[in-house]
């Protein structure tokens, strides 16, 4: 139930990034992408532009396949086939990090340096995990290739996250502390706290051993899996009927 909540929000998601914004560029109305984050889309600006697409595309993909690559079954039964998805995830997840890394340093982000510094390292941070997973997933390090995966699957639903988190401080907190200029005290939190989280909820499931701290840092990472799931089952409701959907048959 776990990771059917999260992968059909993921998978939601990811439809929608498909549908609309990859939508936009037959439909010829590039200009919706600044509908959520403003100068996203500037007209004379190619190179950056098919950065942000890629970064976009190969998201989309990433939170499709991310979740299959842990069913425990499929790697038992059909390894031939959870290794070539682990290529193309891997190559996905190292392309949408450099694609948003060089849009990054090509034009900044709205919310000013500190949004631009948060969002670099996560570029870099996806760049480095992908490599690190394939390279020791080549070489048969199997329990280096696994901490890696996990590591990397908690860095690749951060934009997803993003959005959930947003969604729900806008609906719950009115938007305190949100400026339109993306530069307030929520919005400087949020240019870390999208992925950083993750990556210590991460950590807490890669530790193994039998001692006291460790069983005991194995369930504070269940927990916040199980909160998670919550939250994540009601954002999804809330994006679902009222964002998602909508844009998403719009396109039709």
């Amino acid at each position: 139930m776990l990771a059917l909540a999260f992968w059909s929000s993921a998978a939601l998601f990811a439809a929608y990034i498909l549908v609309f914004y990859i939508g936009a560029l037959p439909a010829g109305t590039m200009q919706d992408w600044n509908k959520v984050l403003p100068r996203l889309y500037v007209p004379d600006a190619v190179p950056t532009t098919i950065a942000m697409a890629a970064h976009l595309v190969l998201g989309g993909i990433l939170l499709l396949l991310g979740p299959i690559q842990f069913i425990g079954r499929l790697r038992q039964r059909a390894p031939s086939l959870h290794r070539w998805i682990g290529r193309v995830y891997g190559a996905a997840a190292l392309g949408a990090g450099l694609g948003g890394l060089i849009f990054v340093l090509g034009r900044g982000t709205v919310g000013g340096p500190v949004m631009s510094a948060g969002f670099a390292l996560y570029g870099v941070l996806m760049a480095v995990a992908a490599t690190q997973t394939m390279r020791h997933g080549w070489c048969r390090r199997l329990h280096l290739h696994r901490a890696w995966a996990i590591r990397l699957f908690a860095l690749v639903i951060g934009s997803w996250l993003y959005r959930m988190e947003y969604g729900l401080w806008l609906k719950l907190a009115g938007g305190m502390g949100h400026t339109r200029g993306f530069d307030g005290p929520f919005d400087l939190l949020m240019d870390f706290l999208f992925f950083v989280p993750n990556l210590i909820v991460a950590e807490l499931l890669i530790r193994r051993g039998d001692s006291p701290l460790a069983l005991a840092l194995r369930r504070m990472g269940s927990v916040a899996l199980y909160a998670a799931a919550g939250l994540v089952t009601l954002a999804t409701f809330l994006f679902g009927r009222f964002y998602w959907i909508p844009h998403i048959l719009a396109r039709f």
